[in-house]
């Protein structure tokens, strides 16, 4: 049921249970977390629900490796910037580390290794042969320019390189990186060890990057909104859309979602906030942010406050732009049937819990955004063959796993009476825990 617009969703008595779930959950989180302890959090009570022994899980709520470096930049001006830089690795039970590397000024460790984690649970659900891991440059991206990027991006690599490897640990570009930052690093580590494509995944296609890895994070956001329309009955001609962050992510969605049929109402990046409720243009859009630099002013368009667009009139809502967005103090306000998390992290478990608690559906970061880890796989597996796939079947392969995938959450959910969240932990929980007890490491 959608919210009349400005109404409030009213929070019921916590009684551990949801309207997604018949089976108890955990009772009403905390008001406020931080980034681990949600992940955590997440982890633990599906653990508990499907059994996974206590010691595994103890192993699992923390990552095996963090390194903290200092980078340090000589910048245009002549002056000595120093940055701190980040990896953590959570596991590799399940195969080689895998994750990206955010430049953002307001990255930590609490952020890193909340990031990490997840992977660890992506990659397992879409059962791939990697572990989780992340990495991170405390910078704003925005404010360096070009050869200060490369310089930091290149002392970041050699300083972070010995924990690297083709088959140990695999980076990517995420928030604030790109494949031109993929090729700088990949030639770092080269520098060192000779001619290594597969050190890095998300790289341009001129140095070993696949077809269909740009697009990809945005393509598996609009396929699981797809699949999750059909399941719950709605039409995608009658369904209205609202996107938050307009970068790699959100811009692909907003474009394969138009195209399924969808009316993009709504659109926010850090400039702000506009709306359409007729719809707005995807490639319209994008060519009005390549000439502005934000959505923001596109004609025909209204303009709001950036926050607005969690409580606009729509359907369907995509968090596609940082973590925490929707909380403690805004999500009653929030209209949205369904939420699909484009970013990691968007929904704190605060909110999560009394949205479901009000029947939003909630498809999880770790089945919602995975496509970019699943080309990045094909990516890998392209640069160890020395062979390239068209991108024709970089996008088949993707849709047949991402969507095989989601539909064993969604079969998860039904059969454990689950949120999907849950379900999705479930899976992910078992099999990493299968491997850990496999090969002995407990």
């Amino acid at each position: 049921m959608v919210a009349e617009a400005g109404a409030q969703r009213i929070p019921p008595e916590p009684e551990g249970m949801s309207a997604e779930s018949g089976r108890s959950e955990r009772a009403e989180p905390p008001r406020q977390m931080s980034h681990w302890e949600a992940a955590n959090f997440f982890f633990e009570t599906a653990a508990e629900r499907v059994g996974i022994d206590p010691e595994i899980v103890e192993l699992l709520r923390r990552p095996y490796r963090e390194l903290h470096v200092e980078v340090p930049v000589r910048m245009d001006d002549g002056r000595l910037a120093v940055f701190s830089g980040f990896r953590v690795q959570h596991s590799a039970a399940r195969g080689p580390y895998k994750g990206g590397v955010r430049f953002h000024p307001e990255v930590d460790l609490d952020e890193v290794r909340a990031l990490a984690a997840l992977m660890t649970w992506k990659t397992a659900i879409v059962n791939i042969p990697f572990g989780g891991a992340k990495g991170g440059v405390q910078c704003d991206p925005t404010a360096l320019s070009k050869e200060e990027n490369r310089r930091l991006t290149r002392t970041y690599m050699v300083n972070i390189s010995h924990l690297l490897g083709v088959q140990r640990d695999i980076a990517a570009p995420d928030m604030g990186t790109d494949k031109q930052t993929m090729a700088w690093m990949m030639d770092a580590y080269g520098s060192a060890h000779g001619y290594t494509p597969g050190i890095v995944t998300g790289k341009p296609i001129s140095l070993g990057g696949s077809a269909g890895r740009r697009e990809a994070t945005g393509r598996g956001v609009a396929l699981v909104t797809r699949d999750t329309l059909a399941s719950l009955g709605m039409s995608a001609e009658q369904t209205r859309v609202a996107i938050h962050g307009y970068g790699n992510v959100g811009r692909f969605a907003a474009q394969f979602l138009h195209e399924m049929g969808c009316k993009i109402v709504a659109v926010a990046d850090v400039g702000g906030c506009v709306v359409r409720p007729d719809g707005i243009d995807p490639g319209l859009l994008q060519e009005h942010v390549a000439a502005t630099g934000s959505v923001v002013g596109m004609a025909g368009t209204w303009e709001r406050e950036r926050d607005e667009v969690f409580t606009s009139e729509c359907d369907v809502l995509v968090p596609a732009a940082v973590g925490g967005v929707i909380h403690a103090d805004n999500w009653a306000r929030v209209q949205a049937r369904v939420i699909v998390e484009g970013a990691n992290g968007p929904v704190t478990p605060y909110a999560d819990h009394h949205l479901r608690e009000g029947g939003v559906t909630i498809v999880p970061d770790i089945i919602a955004n995975a496509g970019g880890v699943l080309v990045s796989y094909f990516e890998w597996a392209q640069n160890i063959q020395q062979y390239r796939w068209s991108e024709e079947h970089v996008n088949r392969e993707l849709e047949t796993m991402l969507c095989d995938a989601f539909q064993g959450v969604r079969q998860r959910a039904e059969v454990e009476d689950a949120s999907l969240r849950t379900a999705a932990f479930m899976i992910g929980g078992e099999r990493v825990a299968e491997a850990i007890e496999i090969r002995g490491f407990v």
